[in-house]
């Protein structure tokens, strides 16, 4: 048995037992793997750019840096999210850029490498964290809305491409998260709110709140200084 079935009143919850966990842990594993294999590609169709386009991209090889600047900012980014900077009295909260950590693979490597990250991401918070009332609904809580943050590597070789891939990956992950709260969660709309309006209004709020606070803390020079030069580290 992978999980079990909780029921607390009215409330039916899913929770995956010491087996579902250590499947949890295999697949966050092999999602990492497959997150550098995808690095390793996106390098090398770099390299078969002009110098010009690609004089920052190391030559396609397959390295322990690359899996390691993975797991870090998956271990990260679940360490900052457990930090709140300010919880809205009606639910959601503000944390502290965690959502930007998760997508700096993305933009490191490309978007098969931030899919995975983000995909991995999503699955450690199953494993930590777990809040299950449908199947369907950890499909698109845990595994589409944070696996939606990879799609900074749209983006990873454009001008100003972490603003512009960490924007793509913020809409990404609301987009799931409305249909989620729409679809699973419409119970729990405001008086007077039919479920849509709800999700749309609550997510946007802690979602694009720390959007916000995150583009202004890219924008700074120091800041952006910092991660140009991890990034450079990364693909060296």
């Amino acid at each position: 048995m992978l999980y079990n079935v909780v029921v607390n009143g009215d409330e039916t919850t899913y929770v995956p037992t010491v087996l579902g966990n250590v499947l949890l842990v295999a697949v966050i594993v092999i999602l990492l793997v497959a997150a550098v294999a995808f690095a390793k590609v996106h390098a090398k169709r770099q390299a078969e750019k002009p110098e010009s386009a690609a004089q920052d991209v190391k030559r396609g090889k397959l390295t322990i840096k690359q899996l390691a600047f993975c797991a870090m900012a998956i271990a990260l980014g679940t360490v900052l999210s457990n930090i709140k900077i300010f919880h809205f009295p009606y639910g959601g909260s503000v944390t502290l850029l965690s959502m930007l950590v998760i997508c700096l693979p993305g933009y490191f490597f490309g978007l098969g490498a931030g899919l995975m990250t983000g995909l991995a991401y999503g699955v450690l918070q199953l494993l930590i964290d777990p809040y299950v009332l449908f199947p369907l609904q950890l499909v698109v809580d845990y595994l589409l809305a944070f696996g939606a943050l990879g799609l900074s590597g749209l983006f990873s070789n454009a001008k100003n491409g972490l603003v512009k891939g960490y924007i793509a990956a913020v809409l990404g992950r609301y987009v799931f998260a409305v249909i989620s709260g729409w679809i699973f969660f419409g119970v729990y709309a405001w008086e007077g709110w039919a479920p849509l309006p709800y999700s749309l209004a609550y997510n946007a709020t802690y979602i694009f709140a720390e959007a916000a606070v995150s583009i202004v803390v890219i924008l700074l020079p120091p800041v952006k200084s910092a991660i140009g030069r991890i990034r450079k580290l990364a693909l060296e």
